[in-house]
């Protein structure tokens, strides 16, 4: 059934529990997560890459996204990941998105600010004003697409330049400080916020701050966003809802598993008379049991 992302989240938090948001670069990976989420009476949220977005086969996508998510039998919602071109952010909502981060995080502060102005008001003047609006606050290592982005590499930054992790030396923390001013005049309706959390794999143990987390949470009332979370271990994902966390994203596990999954089945299922249809119940199969996994660790 369509849900607005917020009304979503908020819903989870208030149970003590977090909403996982899954990339779907594909349908067969979304009617995985669906099934999990429906197995699991508990809602979720189908990304969509900027990449994707940008292609008319994506848009494509995010339309059959849509009608599958209004089908289902638990809340499920469609957003935008990552966007800072705002014609990909309106053809997106046009095609079906319900939700959008307008991501300007690698920006200045100002400009930040700005984009995730610019995009409210575009998509308010194209009748689309009730789209819910994430933003970003701090620079997350790496790449949303593959696991070992250019910049999955070198100390993680606070403000004044001290090393704080693992991820990319142009990364840093969010500023804490910056928090409520940011959401005050952007109006956005959840924060991605950076601490220590990377896409892509990590190097190393994941090392997030949670002293960090807990600042910002102090912050503000709007629910937080963690990102990269793909390598975080379960015990440490519970304690997200705690800190006000209510979206937490995967991608490159889901991805590793189904690339893992297709890599060891192909020969068999080609030598099975060209079995593409049992394929393709393997890769549902695979993104079924990981989106099982998220479900549950974080509705614990």
């Amino acid at each position: 059934m369509r849900a607005r992302l917020d009304h979503l989240v908020v819903s989870a938090l208030q149970q003590g529990a977090a909403v996982p948001a899954f990339t779907c670069y594909d349908f067969t990976t979304a009617l995985a997560v669906v099934a999990a989420a429906e197995e699991a009476g508990c809602g979720a949220i189908l990304l969509v890459a900027p990449k994707t977005a940008a292609t008319p086969n994506g848009l494509r996508l995010i339309t059959a996204l849509r009608g599958l998510a209004d089908s289902a039998a638990v809340p499920i919602a469609v957003q935008l990941d990552h966007a800072s071109d705002l014609r990909v952010i309106a053809d997106a909502v046009a095609a079906g998105a319900d939700s959008v981060l307008a991501d300007g995080s690698s920006l200045p502060y100002e400009d930040n600010i700005a984009l995730v102005r610019e995009a409210r008001a575009v998509l308010a003047a194209q009748g689309h004003a009730d789209v819910v609006i994430e933003a970003e606050l701090g620079g997350l290592a790496g790449d949303e697409d593959r696991a070992f982005g250019a910049d999955a590499a070198g100390p993680l930054t606070d403000g004044a330049g001290a090393a704080t992790g693992t991820g990319a030396a142009s990364a840093g923390l969010t500023d804490s400080g910056q928090v409520e001013d940011f959401v005050a005049r952007t109006g956005a309706q959840l924060l991605a916020v950076a601490v220590g959390n990377v896409h892509g794999k990590y190097k190393g143990e994941p090392q997030l701050r949670w002293d960090v987390l807990q600042d910002i949470a102090v912050r503000t009332h709007i629910p937080l966003v963690l990102h990269g979370a793909s390598g975080i271990p379960a015990e440490e994902l519970v304690k997200a809802a705690a800190m006000n966390v209510g979206k937490v994203n995967f991608n490159t596990e889901l991805r590793t598993g189904v690339l893992a999954t297709l890599e060891s089945e192909t020969a068999s299922h080609r030598a099975d008379g060209e079995n593409l249809q049992g394929l393709l119940g393997k890769w549902n199969a695979a993104a079924k049991d990981f989106a099982a996994g998220a479900l549950s660790t974080l509705t614990k």
